[in-house]
């Protein structure tokens, strides 16, 4: 099985306002469905409050991060599946409840991590 990630950007949620807890219970369905599906990893957003910070081979710390990387911001989950066509099923359940497209990825398998 392999594990998938399922993430959308911030920007990319257009919810009217007064929709957004909605917007919410949906998402948190759909991810304690993956729990009882026993597909659950993890999930989260990332807290754009706290910026990020960038830290060199050396130890060297500076605020920010790549100057020319976009912005990571946003949701994400990830899902452990046995196929390509259940984690597209799964971000079809994501995008549904979000009600924004997502992008799905798959992690490559490192037996040594």
């Amino acid at each position: 099985m392999s594990k998938y990630l399922i993430s959308f950007p911030s920007a990319a949620m257009d919810v009217p306002e007064g929709e957004l807890e909605a917007v919410g219970r949906a998402a948190h369905a759909v991810v304690e469905e993956a729990k009882a599906a026993g597909v659950y990893v993890f999930a989260g957003g990332i807290n754009e409050s706290v910026p990020p910070m960038l830290v060199a081979a050396d130890g060297t710390v500076t605020e920010g991060g790549y100057p020319w990387a976009p912005a990571l911001n946003g949701g994400f989950t990830v899902l452990e599946l046995p196929s390509r066509e259940d984690a597209v099923a799964w971000a079809a359940r994501m995008a549904r409840a979000c009600r924004c497209a997502q992008e799905l990825r798959v992690f490559q398998f490192d037996p040594q991590s």
